[in-house]
């Protein structure tokens, strides 16, 4: 194993440290394991928090900031975090105008995310909940009951945020997440499996030369396995088994995203070709980002990721944003 790390058991601990010290907008919590924006709670505002296992960065903790989540609760790698997190990050945030969870759809997450809300409302705290579930590769997996949560999970927190940034009522800023996971879909493709640190190897076995398609953020199966396939053939079969669920309308937000250990110089090739793809299929792209956003440790792969967008989610889209990872109109 080859890792840029001191032992196993401590790496998300480091990692947090190392977060404290670069980003002193951010208050991290290394012992309980919570980062709030520096300047949380903001009167009046929603607060957005969200959180997961470890091993996805930036999502969460890199998206905590003005414009996005108030705050995050990171797990330990591929662990949801525990419920006494969530209440913790709540109360911290909580100005009074209410808290929206966001919850992949594992399960894991959505338990502790369930409780963690009960627990708050008995603090006084008034909780809404959007689960993600924007993965159409497979419909019940071994992390989850129903479809994952992938790249949407980013439009989500970065639209909500937005809302929630303007003053928009617990209400509105629910509904707007929700809005935004139903008309997101995402489809994945490993070419190498993950490493975690306490396994010290693969997660998963994928032969040289063979690819996962529709893989899980964890290294769950997908759809099947082929043969390697050219960059001009992954963005065929990604962006089909998307558009084939999704049926969009008008234009969309499109995420081209790395797993982890894709360099640029590939990610902006597939990205041409998915570019393409949606010229064919007759589906105008009215924003893009491309980079590794929701990734899978040092797995090699992307995603694809398309959001439905009118008028409303676009202006929310675009409003400015200040966090480690997303940063613009600021």
């Amino acid at each position: 194993m080859r890792m840029l790390i001191n032992v196993p058991e401590t790496v998300v601990a480091d990692a947090l440290r190392g977060m404290a010290a670069a980003h002193p907008e951010l208050t991290v919590d290394v012992e309980r394991r919570v980062v709030v924006r520096r300047d949380a709670p903001v009167a009046g505002k929603v607060a957005l928090v969200s959180g997961g296992g470890s091993g996805h960065e930036p999502l969460h903790a890199g998206f905590v900031g003005p414009g996005m989540l108030a705050a995050a609760c990171p797990g330990e790698i591929f662990t949801s975090p525990v419920p006494d997190q969530m209440v913790r990050a709540a109360a911290a945030v909580d100005s009074g105008a209410g808290v929206l969870f966001v919850v992949k759809n594992y399960t894991g997450d959505v338990l502790n995310f369930e409780m963690a809300a009960e627990l708050a409302e008995d603090e006084g705290i008034q909780v809404a909940r959007v689960l993600v579930d924007d993965d159409v590769a497979v419909t019940d997996s071994l992390y989850t009951a129903g479809r994952r949560g992938t790249g949407a999970t980013l439009f989500v927190e970065k639209i909500a945020g937005a809302a929630a940034e303007e003053g928009a009522p617990l209400e509105r800023v629910e509904s707007v997440a929700r809005r935004v996971n139903e008309r997101s879909r995402s489809f994945g493709v490993a070419l190498s499996a993950c490493t975690t640190p306490a396994k010290g190897g693969p997660t998963f076995d994928l032969p040289d030369g063979e690819l996962e398609l529709g893989v899980g953020i964890h290294g769950e199966p997908g759809r099947e396995r082929r043969a390697m396939m050219t960059s001009r053939e992954i963005a065929d079969f990604a962006v089909d088994a998307v558009l084939e669920d999704l049926r969009p309308s008008g234009p969309v937000l499109a995420l081209v995203n790395g797993m982890g250990a894709t360099p640029l110089l590939e990610l902006y090739g597939f990205h041409a070709e998915v570019q393409r793809v949606l010229t064919e299929r007759g589906v105008p792209v009215a924003r893009t980002l491309v980079g590794n956003h929701v990734t899978s440790l040092d797995m090699a792969g992307c995603s694809v990721t398309l959001c439905e967008a009118d008028e409303e989610l676009l202006r929310l889209w675009d409003a400015p944003v200040r966090t480690p990872a997303l940063r613009w109109g600021m």
